[in-house]
């Protein structure tokens, strides 16, 4: 699997909630490494399972930190908002204003199998945020301001640092 193998808008699994995973076994193993390369591969912030065309509920990100996975994620406080510009690797060209919670705290399991918490400001809020957002059928063209939506050149690299793909 590689950067062109993720799912575009239109595709229906986008817009269905994941299911939930049940077991942590090799498989979900295997399946974060891979995760891990298309979003190295697709130089995104994150990913989740729906984008990739496998409706789990299941994302990878990496803000700069290394890459991390999680599973069955669930935001469970939320405060703040803020605006901020967004692209996605499943609609790509398109870019625009999204809200988002400028503080999240966060519950599910990690890379290695364990229950997490997890506090998150800044860009791990938002780059979580919209990770869920896909695992529930929920594209960030869904919440960026209509005014604001645009298309930019697939394949330069971003001068502000502000915009991400996810």
């Amino acid at each position: 699997m590689e950067a062109n193998d993720i799912v575009t808008y239109g595709n229906d699994i986008l817009r269905k909630q994941a299911d939930e995973i049940d077991e942590f076994d090799e498989n979900i193993k295997d399946l974060i490494q891979t995760m891990y390369k298309v979003m190295a591969a697709s130089r995104g912030l994150g990913l989740a399972g729906p984008q990739i065309g496998i409706s789990k509920r299941i994302c990878v990100y990496d803000v700069g930190e290394g890459p991390h996975a999680l599973l069955n994620p669930t935001i469970t406080h939320s405060s703040g908002q803020e605006y901020g510009i967004e692209g996605c690797l499943s609609i790509p060209g398109l870019q625009g204003e999204v809200p988002r919670y400028t503080k999240v705290t966060v519950t599910g399991v990690d890379e290695t199998g364990q229950k997490v918490k997890m506090k998150a400001d800044g860009l791990l809020a938002r780059v979580f945020q919209h990770e869920i957002d896909h695992l529930d059928g929920i594209m960030f063209i869904d919440k960026a301001d209509p005014d604001t939506l645009e298309t930019v050149p697939i394949g330069e690299d971003d001068e502000e640092e502000e915009e991400h793909d996810f």
